[in-house]
């Protein structure tokens, strides 16, 4: 039976559940409860956005039951050579490096090197009496920001640009995030910088992630890009995540661009030029790392099994219960970007979770988490459905254009 099997086809062997050493299962759509023509009208979806020029090219992938039952790459990964999307096409995730950032911390938090509620002092004294910039003067805050605090984005940090005139003009000034200089030049600089509001008071997205690479540094005794790769990229197999592009690489990654939304796209960064074809002294834990479809599904597979992934434990599953649940307090409530409201989304240990349904993204399903990157990179995974989806593509400034064209598709397309 065994050399009957080898003999047949690709097409045929495609055909059933199949795992390739290192890599997830690969199954039928039918066989894991999804629709194959349900998940064609996906393809479609993003054709009409090719056709529309409002993407280059994008990449999409599905997997349930931890195995992966869609991938599909259309478009070009550079219109200028007219270079062809690849499923291993190396792109820059921004954003989606927070959660793999976030899960390095928690690995040390389960060792016992970090603690969720130590404050942030603990590992870098320069934070320790930071003051908070209010409407009527500075002032010191009652409570020390913790690891905690940093990971939920409620740490009082943001992005200079924030509407807190004082605050961000020292933001521009210092000249935080500067990746000609290490994160500990920039933690020191954010030391002089007041915070926009009290530690565990409000939530604002910001580079707390960036100071959290920082803190991974100091208990871990390495550089960051050093400890991901011996805790997170070598056991998960992660071959093609990074802070740079390897040379051997560079034919696979993708050409940025910014797109006017109305079918007009221009280059914003070559992929023969880019800042990421080599190591920047600042690691950027909130938003530096390049990757791959296949390498972020093996990290959001191991999410979804609780921590684990082909018989290697890399978090405790309790940790994992604080990434995928709703820690933020009623207080602070919903997560919000100025005065946009996303109405039932909340903020886990690393990913937004939605925690009831509401006007935005109304075909979402409560339980969701999830992030997405500046580049207008995106995943999900819905519990309830073990279902997890990853978009990508390359363009800027950042929207939801493609995946809210294919996530009621998704859902649809579940059959059982």
């Amino acid at each position: 039976m065994l050399k009957l099997s080898l003999q047949l086809p690709m097409f045929v062997l495609l055909m059933v559940s199949v795992t390739v050493a290192g890599e997830l299962p690969v199954a039928k759509p039918e066989d894991v409860g999804l629709s194959s023509a349900g998940l064609a009208k996906v393809d479609a979806a993003i054709e009409s956005l090719l056709a529309e020029k409002k993407l280059a090219g994008a990449i999409v992938m599905i997997a349930r039951h931890g195995k992966v039952a869609h991938l599909k790459s259309q478009g070009f990964m550079d219109l200028e050579s007219k270079k062809p999307m690849r499923d291993d096409t190396v792109v820059r995730i921004y954003s989606m490096t927070k959660a793999i950032a976030t899960a390095g911390a928690l690995i040390l938090c389960d060792e016992g090197k970090l603690g969720l509620n130590d404050p942030v002092s603990k590992y870098l004294p320069e934070m320790k009496g930071c003051q908070v910039q209010g409407k009527e003067g500075s002032f010191t805050p009652e409570k020390e920001m913790t690891v905690r605090d940093l990971m939920l984005h409620i740490a009082g940090f943001t992005y200079g640009a924030s509407g807190n005139e004082i605050s961000d003009r020292k933001y521009r000034e210092l000249n935080v995030m500067n990746f000609d200089e290490d994160l500990a030049a920039m933690t020191k600089k954010l030391g002089q910088v007041p915070l926009v509001f009290s530690p565990g008071t409000d939530w604002m997205y910001s580079v707390s992630i960036d100071v959290l690479g920082r803190v991974i540094e100091v208990a871990s005794g390495q550089s960051l890009d050093e400890f991901l790769q011996a805790r997170l990229f070598k056991p998960l197999d992660m071959k093609d995540t990074g802070f740079y592009v390897p040379s051997e690489k560079v034919d696979r990654f993708a050409s940025n661009y910014n797109s006017d939304g109305k079918g007009k796209l221009t280059l914003k960064e070559s992929a023969q030029a880019s800042d990421y074809l080599k190591r920047r002294k600042l690691l950027s834990a909130g938003g530096g790392l390049v990757s791959t479809a296949r390498d972020y599904m093996r990290f959001l597979v191991m999410i979804s099994r609780g921590g684990e992934l082909d018989g290697v434990r890399i978090l405790k599953s309790e940790s994992v219960t604080l990434m995928t649940t709703n820690q933020l307090s009623e207080k602070i409530g919903w997560i919000k970007f100025g005065t946009s409201v996303r109405e039932g989304v909340g903020f886990g240990l690393g990913f937004s979770v939605r925690s009831k349904m509401s006007d935005w993204d109304p075909k979402g399903r409560v339980g969701e988490y999830g992030w997405g990157g500046a580049a207008s990179t995106h995943y999900w995974t819905s519990p309830k459905d073990d279902l997890i989806v990853i978009t990508l593509e390359q363009t800027m400034p950042y929207s939801f254009l493609t995946e809210f064209a294919v996530k009621g598709l998704i859902y649809d397309a579940i059959q059982k």
